[in-house]
Parts: structure tokens; sequence; C-alpha cells
């Protein structure tokens, strides 16, 4: 199995994990505060998280591919984080579920329209640097394990 396969579906069954265990919470639990530093963020936040960053990170990565150099020096992820939150703020959780499970399947479609030797085109990404569009691929993936992980902590899901 090539490589690009092989990370198009790991994102398309990390993503099918996500989606179920979205789909299978309370009203209660989309409330359930995961972080309190800061911006107070809840489940729903963290899901509004993932389509934005994710919408704008595949964007990112087509800019790289096609030659870009990636996100800007002056980026700062804090603020485009409290703006996209700013920006989804008014929309329910299953309009929130729907994007991203929209977001997903382009992410897996953008991925799997890949060439092997795509995955070595480097450009800046917004938290690793510069690197190889492989490794802001997988980062896909980590970051949402990442804040699953800090959503069990905070509310035993």
């Amino acid at each position: 199995m090539s490589e690009v396969i092989e990370l198009a579906e790991k994102l398309k069954s990390e993503g099918e994990r996500f989606i179920s265990i979205f789909s299978n919470l309370t009203d209660e639990q989309w409330s359930q505060e995961v972080y309190t530093e800061g911006a107070t963020w809840t489940i729903r936040n963290v899901l509004s998280h993932f389509v934005t960053s994710e919408r704008g990170l595949i964007k990112l990565f087509e800019q790289i591919r096609r030659g870009g150099a990636g996100i800007a020096d002056d980026f700062s992820i804090d603020r485009y984080n409290a703006a996209m939150q700013e920006r989804t703020k008014e929309l329910p959780p299953q309009e929130l579920l729907e994007q991203y499970k929209q977001v997903r399947a382009n992410s897996v479609a953008w991925v799997s329209g890949l060439k092997e030797d795509e995955l070595e085109i480097t450009g800046r990404h917004p938290f690793l640097g510069q690197t190889v569009i492989r490794e802001m691929i997988k980062m896909l993936y980590i970051h949402n394990l990442t804040h699953y992980r800090d959503m069990k902590k905070a509310t035993k899901l």
C-alpha cells in the first residue's frame, strides 16, 4: 500500500471514530468544559476547532503543494483560533458535526489525490514550522487525538 493511501486511510478511520464519539454526546456533554485557562472551551468549542483548523490547514497544504511558502511568519495560532471560535459561536453542535464530516471527507480526498513525491514538498506549518507535507498530514490526526485526550481527562467521556 502506498504511503499516500495509508495516510488517507488513517485520516478516514480517525474521522469516523470522532464522528461516532461526537454523534453520541448528550446535550449536557456538549457544554462540558475542556479548557478553562484563557478562553473557556467546551466540547462544542473543540469540535468547532476541529472544523475550522482542518479546513484552514488543507487550504494551506494545497498552497504549499502548488509552490507556496506556507503560513506567514507573523501568524498567530491563538488569534486565528479566537477568530474562528467567534465566527462559529452560533452554530449548534449538529451543524458543526455535519461540517466536520464534510471537512474530513475533503481532507481524505485531498490526501488521496497526492502523488507520493508531493509528500516531500516543504512549507511552513503554523505549529510545526518548516516541514514536509507528510508531517503536516500526520499532524492533522495527532492534533485531534491530543484534544480528545484532553476532552476525556476533563469530562470523563
